[in-house]
């Protein structure tokens, strides 16, 4: 996994930097093919902001995530929203390709022919 991180209005750190290689080289084993990764952290005021957008072979993911307490709980969050994302993708592609969806169609079909 390529990851690039972006700095606004904080300064960078090698431990942030370390964190999040740790956290997001982990969702590397999820994913089928290469991704690319920019990751924005950004402090508004009292908040602090994670934004990722991943992009692999057949998956984009964009995710945001706030935190009142420090970045890495933001980093933290942020992972945990991300795997979220890649398992529903890949389960969803998983049930697609095993033939387990129904068409809309025949659902209506089957509801008509009921009433």
């Amino acid at each position: 996994m390529q990851i690039s991180i972006n700095f606004r209005n904080i300064n960078s750190s090698e431990s942030l930097k370390s964190h999040i290689h740790e956290k997001f080289d982990r969702l590397d084993k999820m994913l089928d093919a290469p991704a690319e990764t920019h990751i924005v952290l950004s402090v508004e005021k009292l908040r602090n902001i994670a934004e990722i957008n991943l992009t692999s072979d057949k998956i984009k993911i964009h995710a945001k995530e706030e935190a009142e307490n420090n970045m890495y709980s933001a980093i933290d969050t942020l992972s945990d929203k991300v795997k979220i994302q890649i398992r529903k993708f890949k389960d969803k592609q998983r049930r697609h390709l095993a033939g387990d969806k129904q068409s809309i169609k025949a659902d209506m079909m089957d509801n008509m022919k009921s009433a």
